[in-house]
């Protein structure tokens, strides 16, 4: 019986073997087409499959959407897919190699596409951007790849990530030249936000949502400018391309919807945190990295925000710890 078990294993092996390679080089490469459920669902939203996409991030859901443009110009929610993992805290990327993932409004061209990656295929988010720049933020190759590892990234599973670049591929052979990410610490909701009163990146986190306050409300991808070292949304593209990061910023005309929607949001948000029992606020993450030094496994498995079902070397965890032995007892 036991030598039955170790055949029967060994040939299943090399079929898994077999079926993985397959996989990973015929059936999901960097030119992969839509899969067929994903293209029912465009068409049953009235968008299109080469039509723009848009992507918002968010850490403590640990959410990613894709929204993809309707042939009325606006943007709708295509499919939020589960983060794998993400690294550090909440808060953003302020220097290379601490290990924080991005916060902010990036811009994806197809240069930044790279299917060569080490883990599957990649995006690179374009961070740092000129704010960041502006504020002397560094660090460079901030990605949404394949993998549930992460060291400052946003880590996909490889069936996640390969709808995700198949997507923006479709979009940039569509026309849409560059396309946005939204990387917001939570979803910007006042019970959110009032949660997050006491923070040290709270201004920052207000600022960020102006920016989401515009897209919520419209449904159109915000212009993002950058002056006085500051994000300003809602401008002409003419506007903000003309713009100095360090410079002075233009008298700033809000749509009457959106600053309805910022003021009464923030009225809510006050209202919230004034009957919130002190516990009831978020707590800071005590994990610290040391820029540049060796980071243990502990904690670099303390700083993943990973999905259940993976192991800490990002690895899918099979039945009875993955071993093909255990699906025959």
């Amino acid at each position: 019986m036991f030598v039955r078990k170790i055949v029967t294993a060994a040939a299943l092996a090399v079929t898994l073997m077999t079926v993985s390679a397959c996989k990973v080089d015929d059936i999901v490469p960097e030119n992969a087409p839509l899969p067929p459920d994903l293209v029912r669902a465009i068409n049953a939203n009235g968008m299109g499959v080469n039509s723009p996409i848009l992507v918002r991030l968010f850490k403590e859901e640990s959410d990613m959407e894709v929204w993809k443009q309707k042939t009325d110009g606006t943007y709708a929610l295509l499919k939020t897919y589960k983060i794998c993992a993400w690294s550090g805290k909440l808060g953003p990327k302020t220097k290379e190699g601490d290990r924080q993932a991005p916060e902010g409004f990036y811009t994806v061209t197809p240069a930044q596409l790279n299917p060569k990656s080490n883990y599957h295929l990649a995006i690179n988010m374009g961070y740092p951007n000129a704010f960041d720049r502006a504020n002397g933020r560094t660090g460079q190759h901030l990605m949404i790849h394949g993998s549930c590892n992460s060291s400052g990234c946003y880590a996909m599973d490889d069936e996640q990530v390969q709808e995700i670049y198949s997507l923006a591929r479709y979009s940039f052979d569509g026309g849409q030249r560059a396309f946005q990410i939204q990387a917001y610490p939570f979803r910007m909701t006042p019970k959110n936000m009032a949660r997050h009163k006491n923070s040290d990146h709270y201004a920052f986190w207000q600022m960020l949502k102006r920016g989401s306050d515009y897209f919520e409300t419209t449904r159109l991808a915000p212009n993002v400018g950058v002056c006085e070292r500051s994000y300003i949304f809602d401008q002409s593209a003419e506007t903000v391309a003309g713009l100095s990061p360090a410079g002075p910023c233009p008298s700033v005309a809000v749509p009457q919807v959106v600053a309805a929607k910022y003021q009464a949001d923030e009225a809510k948000t006050q209202e919230i945190a004034a009957r919130m029992a002190p516990s009831e606020f978020a707590t800071t993450s005590t994990f610290t990295y040391r820029t540049g030094q060796p980071i243990t496994a502990d904690a670099y498995a303390q700083e993943q925000h990973r999905r259940e079902g993976y192991d800490r070397e990002g690895k899918r965890i099979g039945p009875k710890g993955g071993s093909i032995f255990g699906l025959f007892e």
